[in-house]
């Protein structure tokens, strides 16, 4: 059975290529973001990888890969963002025929993104947008926990109550609720939190790779426009093996729009560079070499002095 995961943060275009692939894959199970019967690997998971306990994201896993297994269709696609963040260490062991997605979309418009459907969950009460970690704190459902090395690195404190709403700077920035400080004292705003989760992911994707040897099973695209591209999209159904369903690439599709766009202001530019030349330098080295050697939305990662 051939498995199909993808690489990538949340607001990356992850819905989209489950778009491309519903419509186009013929022999294929797609899922977005399963939930129910199978288990997402969002919330409590992520917070176990954070920890460390193997143990407990193996249940989960084994479960799911019962499941998968027995979808009655020769290929199981996934799109979650879900992968790299809790369960992605074990999918080769439970899924020896696997193929990545690496979908790679500029920082600082996913890391905006992510804040603007963060505080939008929020302003709604949108039901189990969190859940409690071991520790009895609460953290979002989506997202890293800040208990990651990465945020510790980058000058945090790692463990609070999380919420978001109450915490807000004088000039209107939202600030993660538990409020990591950085060296200077200041603390994070959400935004600079999904910087830092963006670089992570990243540094996972290159380290999963390099660990279980799948450089030559994985295909990076730019999102979005190369999810839009017709001849690119050719060559990812090329790429994995899959038989389409007609002869023209049906580009169609919800996207999984916002309610406010995003734009990038200037404060924004600058507290991203605050926060990236605050990182040590190990985390920027990937953004030096392929696959984004030649990304243009790298830029400001390439050209960042890390202390």
């Amino acid at each position: 059975m051939l498995t199909i995961f993808t690489l990538a943060s949340g607001r990356s275009g992850t819905h989209f290529l489950y778009e491309l692939f519903r419509r186009n894959a013929a022999d294929c199970c797609c899922r977005h973001e399963p939930y129910g019967w199978n288990p997402s690997m969002f919330g409590r998971p992520i917070y176990d990888r954070a920890l460390g306990d193997t143990p407990a994201i193996r249940r989960l896993a084994e479960r799911r890969a019962r499941i998968i297994r027995n979808c009655g269709r020769p290929t199981y696609v996934e799109t979650s963002h879900a992968f790299l963040k809790s369960w992605s260490d074990l999918a080769p062991e439970l899924f020896p025929n696997i193929k990545l997605v690496h979908l790679v979309r500029d920082p600082l418009k996913v890391a905006k993104s992510e804040a603007n459907r963060h505080e939008w969950l929020d302003w709604f009460h949108f039901p189990l947008r969190n859940y409690r970690g071991g520790n009895g704190q609460r953290y979002p459902r989506w997202a890293l926990t800040t208990l990651e090395l990465i945020y510790r690195d980058v000058g945090c404190m790692s463990e609070a109550k999380y919420t978001t709403r109450d915490h807000m700077t004088p000039d209107g920035a939202l600030r993660c609720a538990h409020a990591p400080y950085e060296a200077t004292g200041r603390p994070l705003t959400l935004f600079q939190r999904y910087v830092i989760q963006w670089i992570e992911i990243e540094n996972r994707a290159m380290q999963f790779l390099d660990r279980f040897g799948k450089q030559a099973d994985c295909i990076t695209l730019q999102s979005p426009h190369e999810l839009n591209d017709p001849g690119r999209v050719q060559e990812l159904f090329d790429f994995v093996g899959v038989r389409l369903k007609q002869k023209t690439i049906d580009l169609g599709g919800r996207q999984n729009r916002n309610p406010r766009p995003t734009v990038i202001t200037d404060r924004e530019r600058d507290e991203f560079a605050q926060v990236v030349n605050q990182l040590p330098a190990t985390y920027l080295e990937i953004f030096r070499r392929e696959p984004y050697a030649g990304m243009p939305a790298i830029d400001c990662l390439r050209g960042a002095h890390a202390t």
